[in-house]
């Protein structure tokens, strides 16, 4: 079918639009990334776009790598980004599974509480206290307890849940299978493509999470690598970092420190970004069919 002018002057706008739109969202990320392969020297007198690296060097990766705090910080967002996205779809399940049940009375109720906790908090101050009692400070239980659920992650997940045919659950108990049975063996596994988003968006926020941690640990040894990398750009101590360098390194920092601080700051946005962005590629394919999917019925 052959199309008319009005759509193929309309395709053509949408390819155009969407590729200015591409651009200028890899862009940014583009520039990042040549820049910390730059000599901060040549950059500083670079103008314009920056296309490729100016005079390709690793500098700033020895600068940020030689932090000893980065590789605990890298073991510790690890522990919290395993556990902590596991627990997360364990508990959200659960909550979502209960509160999709037709037969559940209590679920309006309980709904109308839930989505209350998306307007109103109780504040900093009462949940310090909170993780302080339960003797969970320094600790790294304090990242992920006191924040298994995330209320939009279990509303949509419970939409999902609401979405699936009836008939699956009558099959499962018709043949005597319990609550759990049927979570386990019927619902989950045809749910693979919203497991997969949810589970995403907990890893990506435990990955990226630096707050609770400033606030909770203690012992720098403790610190998850965000709240590592946030010190780096926040002080940009390249003198210490730079002593293993050899001596023209050394004068160069010690003469260009300003250019150096940009240097460390750009390659640590790479360091902190590219691990999960690695994540992203195998769970693509489910990412547009599972948001679909817990957005169809409200």
């Amino acid at each position: 079918m052959r199309k008319t002018r009005g759509e193929r002057a309309f395709n053509v706008f949408n390819i155009l639009l969407l590729s200015l739109l591409t651009i200028s969202f890899f862009y940014p990320f583009w520039h990042v990334l040549c820049a910390s392969f730059s000599d901060p020297n040549i950059m500083r007198r670079h103008t314009g776009l920056l296309l490729w690296p100016q005079q390709f060097t690793t500098m700033g990766y020895q600068l940020v790598m030689r932090n000893p705090n980065i590789y605990s910080g890298y073991i510790n967002t690890l522990i919290v980004v395993s556990c902590g996205t596991l627990m997360n779809l364990i508990m959200t399940t659960l909550g979502a599974y209960v509160l999709s049940r037709r037969v559940f009375v209590l679920k309006g109720p309980m709904m109308v509480m839930i989505t209350l906790t998306m307007f109103f908090g109780g504040g900093l101050i009462p949940f310090f206290l909170v993780v302080d009692r339960l003797e969970m400070l320094d600790t790294l239980w304090s990242l992920m307890i006191p924040c298994l659920i995330n209320t939009y992650n279990m509303i949509v997940m419970r939409t999902s849940f609401q979405g699936l045919p009836a008939e699956l659950e009558e099959s499962g108990k018709i043949d005597g299978a319990s609550d759990a049975r049927i979570l386990w063996s019927i619902i989950l596994p045809v749910s693979k493509a919203m497991l997969a988003v949810i589970g995403l968006f907990y890893a990506v926020t435990h990955w990226n999470s630096w707050f609770n941690a400033s606030i909770f640990l203690r012992h720098r040894e403790k610190f998850p690598l965000q709240l590592v990398l946030r010190e780096i750009l926040l002080n940009s101590d390249t003198t210490v970092a730079g002593s293993t360098l050899n001596t023209d390194a050394l004068r160069a920092i010690d003469q260009n420190d300003f250019y150096f601080k940009e240097l460390v700051q750009y390659s640590t946005i790479i360091v902190s970004i590219v691990p999960i962005l690695c994540v992203y590629p195998f769970l693509q394919k489910y990412f547009v069919k599972g948001v679909m999917i817990g957005s169809l019925k409200g």
